[in-house]
């Protein structure tokens, strides 16, 4: 009996075959390559035909599917995603669904996901109070309280993107928040970028690549060759996120705050400087009992929860209580 996680990101789908007790049986990633709308609800349900009718598992076939998106999943199978053009309320759950057939099927937000993939298989296990702080192309927190996932009365809990850290509003903030916008891994390129503008004298390791084209992973290179745009977006990154620790610890009073996504990766070494800036500003009881750490799944969280929450559908189905029997 095996299980199938299925994690939706702005660029590229993973896939992964586990067993019950999660190991991996099988796994691969597909680029979405420029697809949009409906085109990328085919690519997920064509990879599920394959998944559970192909030759490789017949003899352990596939149980129940979990799917994890970059947004917001609704109790009616609709999925918000913005990364994803086409994809303001996309039915999702019905067609993926067809793809089933009779295999149980279940949505979550990546947000979600990825803290459930570390309580089943990662540094939040045992844990009922942690937090997962998911840092990539754009930012969300995947929030464990009591043994229970929160979700919200429209399933939007965690979108902490739009929480603010001060300053007047301005119009560049709607889109994605004024937290996002500065601190996520488009939000560090984007910095960079309009500072290269800004500065026609700068001779730094940015110079040679157009301002449009400058990535995450540019700035951290450039960071590690002392440039000083790099370093002035990396050091206002620490303090944006270690005031995001603070307000999580304070308002969640959490065990764990688990610090992953595609920026942590390059970012972990910077953990301990987070909880310093994180220190000065949380709950001074509620920061001594939290840990700080990075993520055990690296970027492979939210398959691992995907595959988790199939695991649930199944649980659910045979009244079984599941390893730190979260909801």
């Amino acid at each position: 009996m095996s299980l199938l996680g299925i994690d939706l990101g702005g660029t590229k789908l993973g896939m992964a075959v586990f067993t019950t007790s999660g190991a991996i049986l099988h796994k691969e990633q597909l680029l979405l390559n420029g697809r949009e709308g409906a085109a990328v609800g085919e690519l997920i349900s064509s990879s599920i035909r394959s998944c559970i009718t192909g030759d490789a598992f017949k003899s352990d076939p596939v149980q129940a599917v979990g799917i994890s998106v970059p947004g917001i999943s609704r109790r009616n199978g609709m999925v918000w995603a913005p990364n994803i053009p086409g994809w303001d309320d996309y039915p999702l759950l019905a067609e993926a669904s067809r793809a089933c057939g009779d295999i149980p099927i279940r949505i979550e937000s990546d947000r979600a996901c990825c803290i459930l993939g570390e309580v089943w298989q990662g540094n939040a296990r045992n844990c009922r109070n942690a937090i997962f702080l998911a840092v990539g192309t754009g930012i969300g927190a995947g929030i464990l309280a009591d043994g229970r996932i929160l979700r919200g009365a429209g399933d939007i809990s965690g979108a902490i993107g739009w929480m603010s850290f001060g300053g007047l509003f301005e119009d560049k903030y709607k889109r994605c928040g004024h937290f996002e916008y500065y601190a996520s891994g488009n939000g560090i390129a984007r910095q960079a970028a309009e500072m290269l503008q800004q500065r026609p004298d700068y001779r730094g390791a940015l110079r040679n690549k157009p301002a449009g084209e400058i990535t995450c992973h540019d700035v951290f290179a450039a960071y590690d060759s002392n440039d000083p745009i790099a370093e002035t977006v990396i050091r206002g990154c620490i303090v944006y996120w270690g005031m995001a620790i603070a307000n999580l610890v304070s308002l969640f009073n959490s065990e764990k705050l688990i610090l992953g996504g595609g920026v942590f990766g390059p970012a972990s070494r910077f953990i301990p400087a987070i909880g310093i800036e994180a220190q000065k500003w949380a709950q001074p009881l509620g920061f001594r009992e939290a840990s700080i750490e990075a993520a055990a799944l690296g970027g492979e969280a939210g398959v691992y929860g995907a595959a988790y929450t199939a695991l649930q559908l199944l649980a659910t189905d045979n009244h079984k209580t599941l390893p730190g029997n979260v909801q």
